[in-house]
């Protein structure tokens, strides 16, 4: 099946208003900079983005940030997104914090059809004990807090030990960038810009990769490809020269 569509534009242009979406990144590496972008020229508002940091100061996701158009983000920090921090403590946005390896393995658990895991990450601390502020209000009360979550003991390698359970993710839609994909939507990505790309694709039950190379079927060593197309459903090709 030809997933190849003809412009981001295309791609985003049915997303809308309070839609939830994964997308990929870390840092400046990997990211969907063209489907972000197209996804702020189109509109949609009030929408929930998991990701890894939110983009960086003044580009990427931040844009989004910038005019008010996430309403709540699941993500596993801050990094230099200063605006993504304002609009936190503000009371602006509800912020879910996440460590980060639960954060990718939350969203590949989700594209796996597993409901929820048990992991020994953040046993003994507010991830597992609750009362991590989401939400601010404009006095700097905390308004939301994240729940308790359920602690249970398994012997793993012989050990008893306290592991806490985390629910997977899934989103209505997801951005990943890739450096090669094939017109089935077969995908290969470079170096560390794979980073949260696989897991984010998973998890979004309409995916969009943004491939800086478009190949015919076959093209693509079966051995190389790191996402099958069965998890993708539009293929577009970047805009190389577009960052922002």
């Amino acid at each position: 099946m030809d997933k190849v569509v003809e412009s981001a534009a295309a791609a985003v242009r049915d997303i809308p208003d309070g839609a939830s979406i994964a997308v990929g990144g870390f840092g400046t590496a990997g990211v969907p900079w063209g489907l972000v972008a197209a996804l702020l020229d189109h509109g949609a508002k009030d929408l929930t983005v998991v990701t890894n940091n939110c983009g960086v100061n003044g580009a990427g996701l931040v844009r989004l940030l910038e005019e008010h158009r996430i309403s709540k983000v699941v993500a596993s920090y801050f990094g230099q997104n200063r605006e993504f921090a304002r609009q936190y403590l503000a009371g602006e946005i509800e912020v879910e914090l996440t460590p980060q390896g639960t954060l990718a393995e939350r969203l590949r658990a989700g594209g796996a059809g597993i409901a929820a895991f048990f992991t020994p990450t953040g046993v003994g601390t507010v991830v597992a004990e609750g009362g991590l502020p989401r939400r601010y209000g404009a006095d700097g009360d905390v308004t939301v807090a994240s729940p308790a979550k359920e602690v249970r003991t398994f012997t793993v390698r012989g050990r008893a030990r306290d592991f806490v359970l985390e629910e997977s993710i899934v989103t209505d839609y997801a951005f990943v960038r890739a450096a090669v994909a094939d017109r089935h939507g077969n995908a290969v990505f470079h170096a560390a810009a794979m980073n949260f790309n696989p897991d984010v694709a998973m998890a979004g039950r309409v995916t969009v990769v943004e491939a800086e190379r478009v190949l015919e079927p076959g093209e693509i060593d079966p051995d190389a490809v790191h996402l099958p197309g069965v998890f993708v459903q539009k293929v577009v090709t970047a805009d190389a020269g577009r960052i922002e």
